[in-house]
C-alpha cells in the first residue's frame, strides 16, 4: 500500500537528490507496511492541483506503490495460533502443515514443503494485530478475536474464509483479518487457489509475498486493487538497481500490460515499483467471483519472477495433482525476468500474507475516480457517500462480498 501525500509533499520539496531519496525511503520505511499499486493516473484524479491534468484511461497508466517494512516476516504471532515454532529445511522455513511427499507425482521435480487447506488452513499463520500503516479503517484483530467475531472459519466446502466486519454503524474502523505464514522461503513456487476474493467499493484486498527490511528484501504483490476493480495488478518492488529489459508484453513474453516503471527500484520511482496489469475481466475482483475464482501461481527461481493466473476451468491438471511443471505452462501474466534483476540478490526470505483494509491511501484516492477496468461509476456517485471512509463507517450491509475463500496456499521447492 502506499501513501501519497506525504511522498509527494517529498518528491516536490527543494533538496539535493541524495536527501531527497533518503528522506523518501525514510518516510515508506517507517509508514508503509504495505502494499503497492497505486496508479498515477489514480493520483492525478485525487490530487489533479498537485499533478497533471488527468488525462483519459489508457494501458499505460502509471502506479504508484510502497511496499512494506518487513512487518510480514517478523510479526509475531498473536498467541492464539496452533502452530509450532519454525524449523529450517533447506533453504525455507517451514512450520503449519506439512504437505504429505506421498500424493506427489513422481515426474515433477517440485514438492510441497508447506501446505494450507482445509481444517488446519490457520495453523502455521500470524495473525497481525496493529494500526493498519496504510492508514486504512480497519483494526487487525487476533485470531481468537476474529473466531469469536465471526471473521474467521472453516466452511462447509472446506475452504477458509476471512472476512470484514458487517455490523451496521461503526464509529471508527471495522475488524478486519492479516494473516502472514510463518514458514519463509528463498525463491520456489507459490499456488494459491481461491473461490472468492473481497469486492466492492471501499475494498483494498491483497495476497502479496514480502521480505525482511523493505524494501532490501523485495516484495512481490500477486493480486491487488481496490473497489470495483476487474483487472489484477501484480508489482514488485526493490532496492535500486533492478530493471525491466522493456516496456513490451511481447519482448517480456507476458499476456499482462506494463503500467508504470521499468525501474523497480521503489526510491528511484517513488515507490510505484514495477507494476503489470492483467488483461483479464476474471482475473480480479467480482470478475474472479463470478467465475468460482482459480489459481493464481508465482514462480520465483534463476530466471525471474513470474505470476500466472488460471480462471476455474482452465486450471493445468499438473497443479491439481500436486506435481506442477511451471515449464509447460503459458505465458505469465506477469513477468520480471532475471536480465537486469538477479532474483535472489533482490528478494530473500519471503513470507505469504493475505489481507483486507478498506478505504485507506489508495481506495479513498481513488472514491471520485473512473476509468480503470471495472469501475465505469465511481464509487462516490454509486453510493451517495463524499468519502470512502464515511460510506465504511455507516454501510455494514455493503460489505457482504468482501470476504476471501480460499482452497488452499501450497509453497513449492524444486528439488532437481
Amino acid at each position: 500500500m502506499y501513501t501519497f501525500l506525504p511522498l509527494i509533499a517529498l518528491a516536490l520539496a527543494p533538496m539535493s537528490p541524495v536527501q531527497g531519496k533518503s528522506l523518501i525511503l525514510s518516510h515508506a520505511h517507517k509508514v508503509a507496511i504495505k502494499h503497492s499499486a497505486g496508479l498515477a493516473r489514480d493520483l492525478r484524479v485525487a490530487f489533479g492541483g498537485i499533478l497533471t491534468t488527468q488525462p483519459s484511461s489508457s494501458s499505460n497508466e502509471n502506479f504508484y506503490c510502497v511496499g512494506s517494512d518487513g512487518e510480514g516476516v517478523s510479526t509475531p504471532s498473536s498467541g492464539n495460533s496452533s502452530s509450532s515454532s519454525p524449523v529450517t529445511k533447506g533453504n525455507v522455513t517451514t512450520t503449519g502443515t506439512a504437505a504429505p511427499s506421498s500424493t506427489s507425482v513422481a515426474s515433477s521435480s517440485w514438492k510441497a514443503t508447506n501446505s494450507y487447506s482445509g481444517q488446519t488452513f490457520f495453523n502455521g499463520w500470524s495473525f497481525y494485530t496493529a494500526a493498519d500503516p496504510t492508514n486504512g479503517n480497519v483494526q487487525y484483530v487476533d485470531q481468537g478475536t476474529a473466531q469469536s467475531a465471526g471473521l474467521i472459519q472453516i466452511n462447509s466446502n472446506g475452504n477458509a474464509v476471512m472476512r470484514i466486519e458487517t455490523t451496521p454503524q461503526v464509529q471508527t474502523n471495522r475488524q478486519s483479518v492479516r494473516i502472514t505464514t510463518q514458514a519463509t522461503f528463498d525463491g520456489g513456487l507459490v499456488v494459491m487457489d481461491a473461490v472468492h476474493m473481497p469486492t466492492g467499493c471501499g475494498t483494498w484486498p491483497a495476497f502479496w509475498t514480502n521480505g525482511p527490511n523493505w524494501p532490501a528484501g523485495g516484495e512481490i504483490d500477486i493480486i491487488e486493487g481496490v473497489n470495483n476493480y476487474t483487472n489484477n495488478q501484480a508489482t514488485i518492488h526493490t532496492n535500486p538497481g533492478c530493471i525491466l529489459p522493456s516496456t513490451s508484453s511481447t519482448s517480456l513474453n507476458m499476456s499482462g500490460t506494463l503500467v508504470a516503471s521499468t525501474d523497480c527500484s521503489a526510491v528511484s520511482t517513488g515507490n510505484q515499483g514495477c507494476g503489470i496489469r492483467s488483461n483479464s475481466s476474471n482475473s480480479f475482483g467480482s470478475g474472479f467471483n463470478g467465475i468460482g475464482g482459480g489459481v493464481y501461481a508465482m514462480l520465483w527461481d534463476n530466471s525471474g519472477i513470474k505470476v500466472y493466473f488460471f480462471p476455474r476451468g482452465s486450471i493445468p491438471s499438473d497443479i491439481s495433482a500436486g506435481a506442477p511443471q511451471p515449464q509447460n505452462w503459458p505465458a505469465p501474466m506477469a513477468n520480471w525476468p532475471s536480465t537486469d534483476c538477479n532474483p535472489y540478490q533482490y528478494f530473500n526470505t519471503h513470507s505469504a500474507i493475505f489481507d483486507t483494509t478498506l478505504c485507506g491511501d489508495w481506495a479513498s484516492a481513488v472514491w471520485s475516480g473512473t476509468g480503470v477496468p471495472g469501475q465505469s461509476v465511481s464509487c462516490a456517485q454509486q453510493t451517495g457517500f463524499s468519502t470512502c471512509s464515511a460510506f465504511v463507517q455507516a454501510s455494514g450491509g455493503s460489505f457482504s462480498e468482501a470476504y476471501w475463500e480460499v482452497s488452499s496456499v501450497k509453497i513449492y521447492q524444486n528439488t532437481s
